[in-house]
């Protein structure tokens, strides 16, 4: 059987038996590689509106007969099928995509075969910029490309460092700094490997240029956490976070922490932002995680694209934040759990205690809602022009404390949790990654779903909440049955700032064993 071999990671290249096929038209490459990547056949109306947005269907379909014939020619053979209206690599060839290969080689934990198999970013220096969704495409296969380069990368650090390998750890490290300049994350990494070589005069460099890089090109300092990480072993305990974990959901990997102990299971599911790791840094939050690992078994997870978890290729929806609930909870062993759901954490709980009422033995939403935007019939969120402004205010200021006079006014004035804050946002997200997923919040809409929620249910909403309006969780308690809402005062948006009392009775009486 004959072979095609196709190259995406860095500009793209194409093989036929060996011999290597050049596309001159950028707009046949783009084809062959779209149905190379694609899961099934593609139907012909897609790929030509894909490639030929601004033309008319006839004048389009005209184009892309010419563009399969062009392929033809190149290959000297026919290599794309046609059956009834849909493409598809021909049958009879066998094809390997680098791609692939580095994702197998993720999957399979052999993280060394990855990181040397990924030499530059997908489709590095090849676009069509007259083709949006192409090029929307391509954003998000990159996006879910690096994100998992990251990851290995980061694995192969501490593996490095745990089997007495620190120079080799060193080698992962400074290629993830190089990634992402700005990644203080990334920093950390480096100048932990640093020191377990002995080599702290590098490592001292390594915080030196983690200092320059966010005060010339963010405005910020590093944390204190960061700094701290020379003053040796007994300082470093101090930082030290529970074992971050990984399960499978669909070839995606979801990283979860279990804390405490206790008879009943709590599981937190994050709003649009979070990161298991750097949420115990903040001094505040941490004290809250603890008080709840009291209450029960505390159950933290990064959903799918965001934090330590895979980066997807998609618009994540409230279906795959309530798989991800529930493989979390099958991996950690959970029959049972309360689930705490946390602003737009809210509408994959709901979707959650409607697919899997068993499960769930109680729900707190806290700041949550039933819908990202306004409606005519729903006036308590920003219109989809609001919010597509607020999307670009905050994007602008991503990796800065962006918008945290929005999420915590008390805390508008306070320098460490404004280096918190940022430096948060940039390991747990990038913006061009994060700007899908809040578009997915934007358009969730859970209303049709709260009639039919049987778990006991507590809402616990702030007063002057800027984030999330208070009629918002109001709706919510009203349209759950049974549900009981309780007002707390202040502005903040996050759970962990201010009167924390009544949210943590509030999981306190739903964790009580019935």
């Amino acid at each position: 059987m004959e072979q095609l071999e196709f190259r995406f990671l860095g500009f793209p290249e194409f093989h036929l038996n060996g011999r290597r096929v050049e596309l001159a038209l950028r707009k046949a490459a783009a084809l062959l590689i779209y149905l190379a990547e694609a899961s099934g056949p593609v139907a012909r109306e897609v790929a030509a509106t894909l490639l030929w947005p601004e033309t008319d269907e006839q004048a389009a379909r005209a184009r892309l007969r010419r563009t399969l014939h062009k392929i033809r020619i190149a290959f000297g053979r026919e290599i794309i099928a046609a059956k009834g209206d849909a493409l598809s690599l021909h049958p009879a060839l066998t094809a390997e995509l680098d791609t692939r290969v580095f994702e197998h080689a993720c999957d399979s934990g052999s993280l060394d075969e990855a990181a040397g198999i990924y030499r530059d970013d997908y489709l590095a220096g090849f676009s069509l910029p007259d083709c949006p969704q192409f090029e929307e495409w391509v954003f998000f296969r990159r996006e879910t490309l690096r994100g998992r380069l990251v990851q290995a990368l980061e694995r192969l650090v501490e593996a490095k460092i745990a089997g007495g390998e620190p120079r080799g750890a060193v080698v992962h490290a400074t290629r993830l700094t190089a990634l992402d300049p700005l990644s203080e994350s990334a920093h950390r990494h480096l100048i932990r490997a640093h020191l377990a070589t002995g080599d702290k005069a590098a490592a001292e460099r390594q915080i030196e240029t983690c200092i320059r890089l966010l005060r010339d090109e963010l405005g910020v300092a590093p944390d204190p956490a960061t700094l701290a990480m020379l003053r040796g072993p007994v300082q470093d305990a101090a930082l030290e976070v529970p074992r971050t974990r990984y399960v499978a959901v669909g070839g995606i990997h979801i990283a979860y922490q279990i804390v405490g102990k206790g008879p009943v299971d709590i599981v937190l599911v994050p709003g649009f932002i979070s990161h298991v790791e750097r949420i115990w840094e903040d001094p505040s939050c941490r004290a809250w995680l603890t008080a709840v690992s009291r209450l029960g078994r505390l159950i933290l997870f990064d959903r799918r694209g965001m934090g330590l978890s895979d980066r997807v290729g998609a618009r994540p929806t409230v279906e795959a934040t309530a798989q991800d609930i529930l493989a979390v909870m099958d991996a950690a062993g959970s029959r049972r759990a309360l689930l705490v759901g946390a602003s737009e954490g809210g509408p994959g709980c709901i979707r959650f205690a409607v697919d899997h009422p068993d499960r769930l033995s109680g729900l707190v939403l806290w700041g949550s809602l039933a819908k990202g935007s306004r409606a005519a019939d729903y006036p308590y969120a920003l219109t989809v022009a609001q919010y597509d402004l607020w999307k670009q205010r905050l994007l602008a200021g991503w990796g800065g404390p962006a918008e945290i006079e929005t999420f915590a006014p008390s805390l508008g004035d306070d320098r460490q949790a404004r280096i918190w804050w940022a430096g948060l946002l940039r390991a747990a997200s990038s913006p061009g990654a994060v700007a899908g997923l809040l578009e997915a919040l934007r358009d969730a809409d859970v209303r049709h779903l709260l009639a039919k929620v049987s778990a006991p249910t507590i809402v616990v909403h702030r007063s002057g909440d800027r984030a999330v309006r208070i009629e918002a969780g109001r709706f919510l308690a009203s349209r759950i049955p049974g549900a009981r809402f309780i007002e707390v005062e202040g502005d903040d948006h996050w759970f962990w700032v201010g009167d924390r009392q009544l949210l943590l009775d509030s999981i306190g009486a739903l964790a009580r064993p019935r």
